[in-house]
């Protein structure tokens, strides 16, 4: 049975190798989107790592200049107590820049026993940022008052970085070098959970968070304030004014944290959704195509099919002909494809988890058996009601 296709195909071979190509290409492009798919997926699945939706963002453009480091200390440690007093405020936190969902990052590289580990995102954040968002600490502990007297510089780590450089060993009480491995102060007092600063579908990083050192007060742009369930539009305007009142040569704006996550989402999920829109137009192409070669095939063997019904073939075996011809060419071009796909996580291309890759080769031939499958069904029902007389005598 097999042979006689294979025969029947190659004598086909110049119109087969176009469908071949045509559900290779189809192939490929699957691949690629269902690669991201899986991988967005993947990432969604893990936790945020922190509680954002009562957290609001601070930011000051043309901060207050300051004549010396005392001054700038106060005066912020103020403007806290101030923000504290109101009763709609549950916490007050100073961060640098790169805030979630913000797109700004800051990165480095740090070095331990000889080896380095580049795209280090550092955060430089004080005291109250745990609780300001609710962070939670694996190991050790957070920064708080006890580090101030240290003669080292206190860090904590996030767990990708843990994992990257100490594995299942412990991190607490030690200290990294920097990137050209010269030796520093700094050292580790805990590790916290992974943060997903850029929304619910990238890839969680690297972080390493600096206690701030006093130079940091006389550059603060950055607020996040943690409040109550019930503040509302009217207090939000009641902070703004609180806040520019005591800023008034700077310009205030102030953002949730939610509506930063909406943003951020939105910006992952566009590439996407252009790429399935895409494949979606390439994939009715390639569908239509395959569609109209088998009944131009069944129209064309006529002749051929009334003959095998004469001696004796049925409808079904007709048919099943008829979608196994469509079968087979769909394997011949997924062992190309599949050939090609593989070398993705062999290569380690893009860097995404070789399960990812896995998990698309397999989703893809799915989809490829699927959709030949659903286009071969029709023109073989069309091929089983060919009448033997009627077929023979128009030959």
């Amino acid at each position: 049975m097999f042979k006689h296709l294979f025969k029947l195909i190659w004598n086909k071979k110049k119109q087969n190798s176009l469908l071949i190509t045509e559900m290779l290409v189809s192939f490929m492009v699957m691949f690629v989107v269902f690669s991201m798919v899986v991988n967005f997926y993947n990432n969604y699945k893990i936790p945020m790592g922190f509680e954002y939706k009562q957290a609001w963002l601070i930011n000051v453009n043309n901060p207050p200049k300051f004549n010396n480091i005392d001054s700038s200390r106060m005066y912020y440690r103020n403007l806290r107590n101030v923000l504290m007093s109101m009763p709609q405020i549950v916490e007050v936190s100073y961060s640098s820049g790169n805030t979630p969902f913000t797109g700004s990052m800051m990165s480095t590289a740090y070095t331990y026993k000889g080896k380095k580990y580049d795209n280090v995102n550092f955060y430089r954040v004080d005291d109250h940022y745990k609780d300001a968002f609710k962070m939670n600490v694996l190991e050790g502990r957070w920064f708080g008052k006890q580090d101030e007297a240290d003669a080292y510089e206190p860090v904590v780590i996030n767990h990708t970085l843990k994992e990257k450089i100490f594995g299942n060993g412990d991190a607490i009480g030690k200290s990294l070098d920097d990137y050209d491995g010269k030796p520093t102060k700094n050292r580790i007092i805990g590790v916290v959970a992974d943060l997903k600063y850029h929304g619910d579908f990238r890839t969680t990083e690297s972080g390493l968070y600096n206690r701030p050192d006093s130079s940091f007060y006389k550059y603060v742009s950055r607020i996040i304030v943690k409040v109550a369930p019930s503040a509302d539009a009217a207090f939000e305007g009641k902070l703004y004014k609180t806040v520019a009142g005591m800023m008034k040569q700077s310009s205030i704006d102030i953002e949730h944290f939610t509506q930063k996550r909406d943003n951020t989402n939105k910006e992952a999920l566009t590439p996407i959704i252009i790429l399935i829109i895409l494949a979606t137009f390439l994939i009715i192409n390639v569908a239509l195509g395959l569609f109209g070669v088998l009944w131009y095939n069944i129209n064309k063997r006529r002749g051929e099919i009334g003959l095998r019904r004469a001696v004796g073939a049925t409808g079904g075996s007709v048919s099943w002909q008829i979608v196994t011809e469509s079968m087979v060419l769909a394997t011949l071009s997924l062992i190309i494809g599949t050939f090609f796909a593989a070398q993705f996580p062999v290569l380690n291309l893009f860097d995404l988890p070789a399960g990812v890759y896995i998990a698309a080769i397999i989703l893809s031939i799915l989809f490829i058996y699927v959709l030949v499958l659903l286009c071969s069904l029709y023109p073989g029902k069309q091929a089983a009601a060919v009448y033997p007389a009627v077929a023979l005598h128009e030959e």
